[in-house]
């Protein structure tokens, strides 16, 4: 059972660091660059859900303020006007990157 729960991590650690270099790669807001970032939030929260019910101890301060956190800038992404796009799309990214960077650090204090 232990050796299982480790690989679980590692390998939700290797998702959140592939995860985090796509997000760091993006730089400019366009069409291409929300979809795929929208398609790294869903795997992020998908994978931070997961986990929380994994091991709540751990992760719910995750799951309660990271996420969050990424949400909100995300709905402002969302309802932004035209001229302040990029730079909401800058801070999503920032922010979304740094939730992947403390997943990675919560899988490690893990296993």
């Amino acid at each position: 059972m232990y050796l299982c729960r480790n690989m679980g991590y590692a390998k939700e650690r290797g998702k959140f660091e592939i995860l985090a270099t796509k997000v760091g790669g993006l730089t400019i807001y366009d069409d291409k660059s929300v979809k795929i970032i929208t398609d790294i939030f869903e795997q992020f929260s998908h994978s931070v859900r997961i986990l929380k019910n994994k091991n709540p101890e751990t992760f719910t301060n995750l799951f309660l303020n990271e996420l969050e956190q990424v949400k909100v800038v995300k709905r402002a992404l969302k309802l932004s006007e035209e001229a302040d796009r990029q730079d909401t799309f800058v801070k999503y990214r920032d922010i979304l990157k740094d939730g992947l960077e403390s997943a990675v650090a919560l899988t490690k204090l893990s296993d």
